[in-house]
């Protein structure tokens, strides 16, 4: 054979093995993960109505044990999770032994020690359901019902970064006084015949307390996460000025994103994928608030973003702030998994899973309807984003497959 035919042929058979590993292996291999998310969801759903039950038949662990040792660097559950319902009966029954103002922060909350010695954060009910919050999309005091809400999303998108969270009513006479700080009890007050308290925080008036029905209060209780794992607080990237007239420079500068991509460490690993699935979460909620969040600590970016405080959220319900994903748009791109979920979840099947997942809370119905709504609503408005961004730059540039090493440069 002469030489030309010899290198013909050649070029016809590496074409031929390009051709194979590009267009079979690499879709089979795309075909595997894109069936597993859709076993994954299944699972999910099947999983997804959780009955608070006392009972733990194949342990002798306490709730609180089980719950601390579910907590790994990437997720602060697991995906099946059977104990669920026994650790938050707990939560919503244990007896409270010790009650303390709440941790740094604006809003109002009290920590609280469960039998066993487990801390819990106890947001208190400021509003009824139907009430909608005017103004700025951060306005008002946080819902105690957006962190039960918040944390069922979490379980529903897959994301298994959010503390456990469930609604909790409380005596504040039986159960609180006669266990409250002398902090803590300093802020107790009654109005009319109602008992209430205002707390110790950075916008906690006696002007502005919060009231039980009499000596009942309807509040939300979050797990606190094991001490084994230290929280490091940073600073958002996409995070707002809260001053009037004063722009962020997100909020002007259309190529803010290529500058986020050359600093750590969103510049190599996981972090700013969460930070666009932190995004997606925030606004099918309705949070614009998230200007700080949290990782372990130590963890060179390797950690998740841990869905904490999400108590801004659900406060209209006809409002949808686009601002909120600004990392999304900015940045075009979005882990595979987090796509395949969204689109799962469209033609409303996640208003009636979020129904279903909430429906045996104490607190329930934890959201009104036109909450439910806004939620399909919204999620309707981020598939259309990122259909933008795939007509712009391709699929192959936005979907970023969750197993591939990340480079964002």
């Amino acid at each position: 054979m002469k030489l030309k035919q010899r290198v013909v042929l050649l070029a016809i058979l590496l074409v031929i093995f390009i051709f194979t590993k590009v267009f079979l292996i690499d879709n089979l291999d795309t075909s595997a993960a894109n069936r597993e998310d859709q076993r994954a969801f299944h699972r999910m759903m099947t999983g997804l109505p959780v009955e608070l039950a006392p009972k733990l038949d194949h342990t002798l662990q306490s709730p609180w044990e089980i719950a601390a040792q579910w907590v790994v660097p990437r997720e602060v559950y697991p995906e099946e999770t059977p104990e669920l319902g026994a650790i938050m009966h707990a939560m919503a029954t244990k007896k409270i032994i010790k009650a303390d103002v709440g941790y740094k922060g604006t809003q109002l909350k009290a920590l609280l020690i469960l039998e066993g010695g487990q801390k819990v954060v106890f947001k208190p009910k400021r509003y009824s359901r139907d009430y909608v919050v005017e103004g700025e999309p951060y306005a008002g005091y946080d819902r105690h019902n957006a962190e039960v809400a918040a944390f069922h999303l979490d379980r529903i998108l897959g994301f298994r970064r959010a503390p456990l969270v469930v609604g909790r009513f409380v005596n504040l006479r039986t159960e609180i006084k006669p266990v409250a700080t002398e902090q803590l009890l300093s802020t107790f007050l009654t109005v009319g015949n109602n008992t209430c308290f205002y707390g110790k925080c950075y916008y906690c008036r006696e002007t502005e307390p919060a009231c039980a029905d009499g000596d009942t209060m309807e509040g939300s209780v979050t797990l606190w996460l094991p001490d084994v794992w230290p929280l490091q607080k940073h600073r958002h990237p996409w995070g707002r000025t809260y001053r009037e007239g004063k722009l962020a420079r997100w909020e002007y500068d259309e190529s803010y994103c290529d500058a986020v991509k050359k600093t750590s460490p969103y510049d190599s690993g996981p972090r700013l994928l969460d930070i666009i699935d932190t995004a997606v979460f925030d606004y099918l909620i309705g949070n614009a608030d998230r200007h700080h969040y949290e990782s372990f600590q130590d963890d060179e970016g390797a950690s998740m973003l841990i869905l904490l405080d999400n108590a801004k959220s659900f406060g209209n319900p006809s409002l949808e702030e686009r601002s909120i994903l600004a990392p999304l748009y900015q940045c075009c791109i979005i882990r595979v998994s987090t796509w395949n979920r969204l689109n799962y979840l469209k033609n409303g099947v996640l208003k009636s899973a979020l129904r279903s997942a909430m429906a045996r809370d104490p607190i329930s119905p934890v959201l009104s309807e036109p909450h439910l709504a806004a939620v399909d609503q919204r999620l309707l408005s981020v598939l259309a984003t990122v259909k933008q961004c795939t007509d712009q730059f391709g699929m192959d540039t936005v979907l970023v497959e969750d197993r591939m090493p990340l480079s964002h440069l």
